[in-house]
């Protein structure tokens, strides 16, 4: 008994320390953001004299800034958050479509080849996205898709490293499931969007996620697909104001601190299967 309780005071005092722990890690992680958003209330020439600071000064302190986001350049702003909105949506929507029916079949289907193809997305993600940059740009050119959504799109349809997340965790699932279906009747089509899409619901919350993320913040891709201004995202039209004549603190700001919005909505409510879908695909059994 007195073992037992040693123990549990041991226990105890671990998950005490580590909470302390992780509060003080998201401490040191909202520090940046408490100086972004302090920063996006006061004007531009107050941080250009002090610096990103902390000091609330009601005297100068006030959310003009974000007023100013419908004025700056006729309102850009909003087509480069418009852009950025769709870039997002159609690339994480069609890439978790192509990217689970393509780790599924991997996973569970037995035909020639299917090795080759697994070293090659293997390959594929270890290569950096620069090298593949020129072919990717001259395919693009040769299909006049630059200037357009689509050619932003194209190569994120089928993210690698999705297809290897989405056949980690079909590997976790018992093939006798797949059995039973064709057993009641379904075809391989009805198996998998009536029985296994179900079960990837984890494996899909944590993967939208991270999909959004990526696309949110991607600038190298977009950035060389996209000419026209009003077509650029958020990360482009960001860099746009800053230059070496002119810096636009009173817009860089304030839009920055919009531009972690919908990251933040969407991560609420994808959380509860984000930390599921992450440890089930870990793992296999």
């Amino acid at each position: 008994m007195a073992k037992n309780r040693i123990n549990a005071r041991k226990r105890g005092m671990l998950s005490v320390l580590a909470t302390l722990l992780m509060i003080l890690f998201a401490i040191f992680a909202m520090i940046p953001f408490a100086f972004m958003f302090m920063s996006s209330l006061k004007p531009g020439t107050e941080m250009m004299r002090f610096g990103l600071t902390l000091k609330y000064d009601p005297e100068v302190s006030s959310f003009a800034n974000y007023a100013a986001l419908n004025t700056y350049n006729d309102g850009i702003y909003w087509s480069w958050y418009r852009s950025s909105a769709i870039i997002m949506v159609l690339q994480t929507v069609l890439g978790l479509f192509f990217s689970s029916i393509v780790g599924y079949g991997l996973a569970m289907y037995e035909f020639k080849g299917r090795n080759l193809i697994m070293s090659l997305i293997l390959i594929l993600m270890m290569l950096p996205f620069e090298i593949l940059l020129l072919p990717m740009y001259r395919m693009m050119t040769a299909a006049k898709l630059i200037n357009n959504y689509i050619g932003v799109v194209i190569p994120y349809l089928v993210p690698p490293f999705m297809v290897f997340f989405f056949r980690q965790y079909c590997q976790g699932i018992p093939r006798e499931l797949l059995e039973a279906g064709r057993i009641d009747g379904c075809t391989d089509y009805g198996i998998f969007y009536r029985i296994m899409l179900p079960i990837l619901i984890p494996a899909f919350g944590a993967m939208t996620i991270l999909s959004c993320m990526n696309s949110w913040n991607n600038l190298m891709w977009p950035m060389i697909v996209l000419r026209d201004n009003k077509l650029h995202t958020i990360p482009i039209g960001m860099g746009c104001t800053i230059t070496p004549y002119k810096s636009a603190y009173d817009v860089l700001m304030p839009g920055a601190v919009m531009a972690v919005v919908p990251i933040i909505v969407i991560y609420l409510c994808a959380q509860k299967t984000f930390i599921t879908g992450l440890t089930s695909g870990s793992v296999k059994g």
